[in-house]
């Protein structure tokens, strides 16, 4: 049981200090909490936290902070942070000088914590512990902020306080079920994204924290939409509303480096026919239970408007994360290669005669390709002299591992061996990074 008052009594923290000071392992912490007289209730919860400081440091660059699990893997990381920073108008814009932003679903704080200095901050949240750890946190950092414990979707338009006025909001609506399991349907917000555009309306601007896989149909017109992540992966996706959307109805993929600076940015206009899929295509995936082979149509969060479909090339190309989500990867890869095409409905590999760039790119050089065949792929493994190889998978569903045993490669090369589809079939190809 999470007990704020408990895990910030000085007693505690000097406990902790000493502990990673005299790098204690876990039965010696549960020992000492013993013999200094905790229950098993409190000694299990300072336990639990001391186990997450590591994770909270790397995280925030803080391990002075206060969160329990569940609260730290909903946060905002301090990389995603940073950028964010920049997206509130400076000082010297009309009043922000004394403007308020409303932290809606404040949690721990970490979409707070990188807000520029010149705003006054109130993070409101229904939870008393999350109201605790956001106190506690914003202390720490040195920032000033105020709190309020209230239904969020009940706070906008009110002006019965000084906290419940504000000029912009940011929100990161609650993604998980009562039990803590994660929501297996992205919808399932609270708020839900309806109720988020109506508390909207009273602020002047906002940013919304989207899972990245929400589906962008039901985002509004004149909203501006952001995905974010790192060379790996993709975090958020991030809605501009009112006065901070600087440029509506546009798709924008930005990738950012440890600091929280832009490493690189794509942009198209927002086009709603690439967020809806056509009847047959949607069709053909509820089917995909009782089709076999090439009659199954696979998507890995591709649609069918993103390429056209044609066959293998010189090159094989896997877009960055953040480009597969916004759907950008397909006007990035034909903005080198105009000829740039997939070579299966639905699988992010794309297929080229000019190598694609990173870092919106990993670039691959075909090799060779065969069936998906124990004794076919052998053979063009013995050809070309491979016995170190890393498997990828899209489209094919086996353990990487078992099958590379399998295979049972011998020879002196490395290689990246594909498993995938071409035109709906199962394939192998044999490639090198470039």
């Amino acid at each position: 049981m999470f007990c704020a008052s408990l895990l910030t009594s000085a007693k505690v923290q000097e406990f902790i200090r000493d502990s990673f000071k005299r790098k204690l392992d876990a039965l010696q912490i549960s020992t000492a909490l013993s013999k200094a007289g905790y229950s098993n209730e409190d000694r299990a919860a300072i336990m639990d936290y001391m186990a997450l400081i590591p994770k909270i440091k790397d995280k925030f660059g803080s391990g002075e902070l206060l969160c329990d699990k569940l609260a730290l893997e909903q946060s905002t990381a301090q990389d995603i942070g940073r950028w964010k920073a920049n997206l509130w108008p400076a000082g010297s814009e009309g009043d922000a000088g004394n403007a308020i932003i409303h932290d809606l679903c404040c949690g721990m704080g970490g979409d707070s914590f990188f807000i520029p200095a010149n705003f006054k901050i109130v993070g409101i949240d229904l939870d008393e512990n999350r109201l605790a750890m956001y106190s506690h946190n914003m202390e720490v950092l040195g920032k000033t902020a105020s709190t309020l414990c209230a239904d969020v979707r009940e706070v906008a338009g009110r002006n019965d306080s000084a906290e419940s006025l504000a000029t912009f909001f940011t929100i990161d609506p609650a993604r998980r079920a009562q039990d803590g399991e994660n929501q297996r349907d992205l919808r399932n917000l609270t708020p839900t994204l309806k109720e988020v555009i109506e508390i909207s309306r009273h602020y002047q601007g906002g940013m919304v924290k989207l899972p990245p896989g929400y589906p962008p149909a039901e985002i509004p017109d004149g909203t501006e939409i952001l995905y974010l992540g790192g060379h790996s992966d993709c975090r958020e996706c991030l809605v501009l509303f009112g006065t901070l959307a600087k440029h509506p109805d546009t798709v924008r993929a930005v990738m950012v480096d440890k600091a929280g600076n832009t490493i690189a940015e794509w942009s198209r206009p927002r086009d709603r026919s690439q967020e809806t899929l056509d009847d047959e295509f949607q069709e053909k995936l509820d089917r995909n239970d009782s089709l076999e082979g090439k009659d199954r149509t696979y998507r890995t969060s591709t649609s069918r408007n993103d390429l056209p479909i044609g066959d293998i090339a010189k090159f094989l190309s896997e877009p960055a994360p953040i480009l597969i989500r916004s759907h950008l990867f397909s006007s990035a890869a034909q903005a080198q290669d105009p000829e740039a095409h997939l070579i299966s409905e639905g699988i992010a590999y794309v297929a080229s005669n000019e190598p694609l760039p990173a870092p919106g790119f990993t670039c691959y050089q075909a090799i060779a390709h065969s069936e998906i065949s124990t004794g076919a792929v052998r053979s063009m493994l013995k050809e070309h002299n491979v016995g170190k190889l890393t498997l990828k998978l899209r489209g094919v569903h086996l353990d990487p591992d078992a099958e590379i045993k399998r295979l049972k490669p011998k020879g002196k090369n490395s290689a990246i061996l594909f498993y995938t589809r071409k035109a709906g079939e199962k394939i192998a190809l044999l490639a090198e990074r470039i």
